[in-house]
C-alpha cells in the first residue's frame, strides 16, 4: 500500500521509508478444521497453535478464527501468518498461568527477563499480522493483583545492579512472576495490526519489541470500562523499535493510550538501541494517563516522532514526554500538530525532567543524566484542563532545549510553567486560565513569547524567578511595561527580562 492509499501524505518532518504491510499468499487455514473447539468452555490452544504452525510452514497465509467464542492459552507467532478474526468472532485467553509457560525472552517495564509469555508472542519472525473485525478478550483480572505484589522493583533493581538477564527468571516459582504482556513480538519485521479490538490484557496491550516496519491501524483497544480497570493498561506501547505507524485507532485505556519507549535506567543504556521514525495520527482517546506520550522508559534514546490530526478526551494529558535522573538517553526531534483535546485532568502539554524526583538539589551530569531537545508543537487546542495549558519541567544540570510553540490555545486552571529550560519559542498562542500569575519562568534562558495573548487572569501576568533566568522577551504580547504585570525574584538579574509592545 502506498502513502496516498492511507488517505493523505505522512508528512513526518523526517525522512522515513514507505510504510509497507505485510503480504500474505491466498491461503486459509480455518481452526474448525484443526479440531478447534467453539464455546469458549474447552480449551483449543493446541489446535489453534497446530493451524499457525502448519500455515508458516505451508508458505504462509491467513488462520481464520470464524464466528463464535474460542478459548485458548498463550499462541506463538511464526513467519508469514496472518491471524484474522472474523466478524463476530471472539478469542478469549485462558486465566491459567500454567497455559504462558515455559517464560520466554521479554521486556517487562523496558527492562529485559524472563517471565510469563504474552498471550501473543512471536521471537525473530517476519510478515506477521492480526486483522479482521472481531475481539481479542484478555480476560484479564486475575493477573491484576500481581501490580501490588512490588515485583517490578525486584526486576528493577536485577537491571540497575547488572544481574545477567539469563538470572531474571519470572515464572511463578517462589512467589517470582510478573504479568504477561498481550501481544509482544520481539525482534520481528513486517507486523501488521489491523481492525481488530482488544480488551482488557494483564498489562502492556501492543508492545512490539526490538521491531522494524510496524503498522498498527483501526484498532480499537478497551482497558477501562465495566470490567475493569487493567493496571498499566496501556495501548500501544513501542519499544526500541524503529519505523511504526499508528493510525486510526481509538484507545479507552487505564494507562496511556501510545507510550513509546527504548529502554530503562541501566539495562536500557546496556542494550543502547532507540526507538525512530514514529507516526501516529487520526487516534482517538478517552480515559488513559496520556494521550501520545513518550517515556518515561527512554534510555535508549527516542527520536524522529510524528503525532498529527488526533484527539483526546478525559486523558489526564494531551502529549507527555517524561524522563528522570538516572534514565539517561535523549529524546529529540520530535514534532506535534493539530492536536485537540477536552475535559484534560492535568496538563495539556507537559515535558518532565522530574518524573521520579525533585527539582534540587542539582546533580553533576553523567551518562545516565537524560535529554530533552528539539520539540516542535503547533495548533495545539485544549478546551478545558484542571492544571497547567503547558508546563516544562527540565533539571538543573540540563535544561530542556531548543522548544517551538506556535498556534497553542488552552482554556485551563493554570497557564504556562517553564523551569530549566533553555531557547523556548511561543508564538500566536492564547492562555485562558483565571490563574494569578498566569505566566511562570524559573531558570529560563533565551524564551520568546511574540504575540502571546493571556485572558481571564487579573494583573501579575509574568513571574520570573531564577538567578540563572536571562533573556527572556515578551513581544506583542498582553504583558505590558506599564502596570504590575511583571514581577521578578529576588534573584533575577535586572535586565533579564524585555518587554517589547
Amino acid at each position: 500500500m502506498t502513502n496516498a492509499e492511507h488517505g493523505d501524505s505522512l508528512a513526518a518532518p523526517f525522512a522515513i521509508p514507505a510504510f509497507t504491510p505485510p503480504q500474505f499468499p491466498d491461503h486459509a487455514f480455518n481452526i474448525r478444521d484443526f479440531g478447534a473447539t467453539e464455546g469458549g468452555a474447552a480449551k483449543s490452544t493446541a489446535q489453534i497453535q497446530s493451524a499457525i504452525d502448519k500455515c508458516s510452514g505451508s508458505g504462509g497465509g491467513s488462520v481464520i478464527i470464524p464466528q463464535g467464542i474460542w478459548l485458548t492459552g498463550g499462541l506463538k507467532f511464526r513467519s508469514n501468518v496472518n491471524l484474522h478474526l472474523e466478524k463476530g468472532a471472539e478469542l478469549r485467553f485462558s486465566q491459567d498461568r500454567a497455559d504462558y509457560l515455559p517464560v520466554v525472552f521479554s521486556r517487562h517495564e523496558d527492562i529485559e527477563c524472563y517471565k510469563y509469555a504474552a498471550f501473543l508472542y512471536a521471537d525473530s519472525q517476519t510478515n506477521i499480522a492480526i486483522t479482521g473485525e472481531g475481539v481479542l478478550n484478555g480476560q484479564g483480572k486475575p493477573w491484576w493483583p500481581l501490580k501490588d505484589k512490588g515485583l517490578e522493583a525486584r526486576l528493577y533493581e536485577m537491571g540497575n545492579t547488572g544481574v545477567p538477564v539469563l538470572q531474571r527468571v519470572f515464572d511463578g516459582k517462589d512467589g517470582m512472576e510478573l504479568r504477561p504482556a498481550f501481544f509482544q513480538p520481539m525482534n520481528c519485521s513486517n507486523i501488521l495490526v489491523e481492525g481488530v479490538t482488544f480488551r482488557y490484557g494483564a498489562f502492556w496491550t501492543i508492545t512490539p519489541t526490538y521491531c522494524s516496519n510496524v503498522i498498527v491501524r483501526n484498532v480499537h483497544i478497551v482497558t477501562e470500562g465495566d470490567y475493569g480497570h487493567t493496571p498499566n493498561g496501556d495501548g500501544v506501547d513501542p519499544s526500541s523499535c524503529r519505523n511504526v505507524l499508528i493510525e486510526n485507532c481509538e484507545f479507552d485505556t487505564g494507562d496511556d493510550c501510545i507510550a513509546i519507549k527504548s529502554g530503562r535506567d541501566a539495562d536500557g543504556l546496556r542494550v543502547g538501541k532507540p526507538t525512530e521514525n514514529v507516526i501516529v495520527r487520526n487516534c482517538r482517546g478517552y480515559r488513559g494517563h496520556g494521550g501520545i506520550v513518550i517515556g518515561s522508559e527512554s534510555s535508549g534514546d527516542v527520536r524522529n516522532i510524528y503525532g498529527a490530526h488526533c484527539t483526546f478526551t478525559g486523558t489526564d494529558r494531551l502529549v507527555r514526554i517524561k524522563t528522570a535522573r538516572g534514565r539517561g538517553g535523549v529524546i529529540e526531534n520530535c514534532w506535534f500538530d493539530d492536536i485537540s483535546g477536552s475535559e484534560i485532568k492535568y496538563e495539556a502539554i507537559h515535558v518532565n525532567m522530574l518524573y521520579t524526583g525533585t527539582r534540587l538539589p542539582e546533580q553533576p551530569v553523567t551518562a545516565s543524566t537524560p535529554a530533552i531537545r528539539n520539540l516542535h508543537f503547533s495548533n495545539i487546542r485544549c478546551a478545558s484542563g484542571k492544571t497547567y495549558g503547558l508546563e516544562i519541567l527540565g533539571l538543573p544540570e540540563r535544561p530542556v532545549e531548543g522548544c517551538w510553540f506556535d498556534s497553542i490555545v488552552t482554556s485551563t486552571n493554570k497557564g504556562f510553567h517553564l523551569s530549566d529550560v533553555k531557547g523556548v519559542h511561543i508564538t500566536n498562542s492564547t492562555v485562558t486560565t483565571p490563574a494569578v500569575p498566569p505566566v511562570l519562568i524559573t531558570d529560563g534562558v533565551d524564551v520568546t513569547a511574540e504575540n502571546l495573548v493571556i485572558t481571564g487572569s487579573a494583573e501579575n501576568k509574568l513571574r520570573v524567578d531564577g538567578a540563572h533566568s536571562r533573556n527572556i522577551t515578551f513581544r506583542k504580547s498582553t504583558i505590558q511595561k506599564a502596570g504590575n504585570t511583571v514581577i521578578l525574584g529576588s534573584d533575577v538579574p535586572r535586565d533579564a527580562v524585555l518587554i517589547e509592545e
